[in-house]
């Protein structure tokens, strides 16, 4: 049996890259600097986390140390298995939610946000106090304040829609475009919950949130509900 190791998952993500997929990636992927690409399919990648599912979490903390990405997308795809386990107790998420967040220096693109921040984030703090996702939001860190939004996906799916909304209007001035798009996502599926607050939000905002928050968040919306909020 395969040791449930850092070292032997990033031996069998090298057996399975090459240079055709690495060269596919190099032109799609916008890598952080000093990020190293691998060149693994990332069904592949998602295939190895979940046969990796049970490494323990200093060996996960091991992933996050590498340049490489691929390593780093199957850490946080670790950890959200993890967290998707029907038995994980109490304490088991909340070593999920702390070693995110301690390693958050090492979750430094979109994809590795939405890999894992729902379940673990948002699923850790899906009955306490929110503060924390606030607390994120205000961080100078881009992609913090993406975890801070993205973490609520968890409560929209529990019908809870308060923060969501609450950190979508802190967030609707952010400079960035990756959380105008991630506040527009958020939005987006809010509404698939309850269409008339959603257009209520829109109505009362659209006119300072970028277009392109406002267009994610219509997506869903009817054609005369979309042509009548992006009406100037």
């Amino acid at each position: 049996m395969t040791e449930l190791t850092a070292d032997a998952f990033v031996a069998e993500l090298t057996r399975r890259s090459s240079p055709e997929e690495l060269a596919r990636i190099e032109r799609l992927y916008r890598a952080a600097p000093g990020t190293e690409l691998m060149g693994v399919r990332m069904k592949t990648v998602f295939d190895t986390a979940k046969a990796f599912e049970r490494m323990p979490l200093d060996e996960v903390d091991r992933l996050f140390e590498t340049r490489r990405y691929e390593p780093r997308v199957g850490a946080v795809s670790i950890l959200d298995f993890k967290a998707r386990r029907p038995r994980l107790d109490d304490d088991g998420r909340r070593a999920l939610y702390e070693l995110y967040l301690r390693r958050h220096d090492r979750i430094d693109n979109w994809d590795l946000v939405d890999r894992a921040a729902p379940r673990v984030i948002g699923g850790y703090l899906v009955d306490r106090s929110r503060q924390p996702l606030f607390d994120l939001a205000a961080s100078p860190d881009v992609w913090r304040r993406r975890t801070a939004i993205t973490a609520t996906f968890f409560f929209v799916r529990q019908g809870d829609l308060d923060d969501t909304y609450a950190l979508a209007e802190l967030l609707l001035d952010d400079p960035a475009e990756p959380i105008h798009k991630s506040v527009g996502t958020a939005l987006r599926e809010a509404g698939k919950v309850d269409v008339p607050r959603l257009v209520a939000f829109l109505g009362q905002h659209r006119q300072r949130m970028p277009r392109v928050t406002l267009r994610f968040a219509i997506e869903r919306l009817d054609r005369g509900q979309r042509a009548a909020l992006l009406a100037r």
